[in-house]
């Protein structure tokens, strides 16, 4: 984007209507996250596109990106090792899939459940 239009609201730069409101097309796509009880969380051990390396997978979360990553943040945390969140999915690094079941369920996530092999 240039650097003139980078302050611009959707082709938007001024009104002649004294009051004229911007309405922002992302506040009314808002979503709330599902309470931890009606969350479907399926929990993975992979290593594709990894070089055999292991993971684990946390998928099925519904809400918001916050949510996911503070849950994320959380379960980094309490299994003492790196990963991130991408893409509507936690990645573990490692294979904690037992604990990370544990804790999902101990935090309130009764519907989680261990997927695959």
């Amino acid at each position: 984007m240039s650097k003139k239009n980078k302050n611009s609201k959707n082709g938007f730069f001024f009104s002649t209507d004294p009051d004229f409101e911007f309405f922002d097309q992302d506040d009314s796509e808002m979503e709330e996250s599902l309470a931890p009880e009606k969350q479907n969380l399926r929990v993975f051990i992979d290593r594709k596109k990894r070089k055999g390396k292991e993971v684990t997978l946390i998928t099925g979360f519904e809400g918001t990106d916050d949510d996911l990553k503070a849950l994320g943040k959380f379960l980094k945390s309490k299994c003492g090792v790196g990963g991130s969140v991408k893409d509507g999915e936690i990645l573990i690094q490692g294979n904690h899939r037992d604990k990370v079941v544990d804790l999902l369920k101990e935090k309130g996530y009764g519907k989680t459940k261990k997927a695959g092999g």
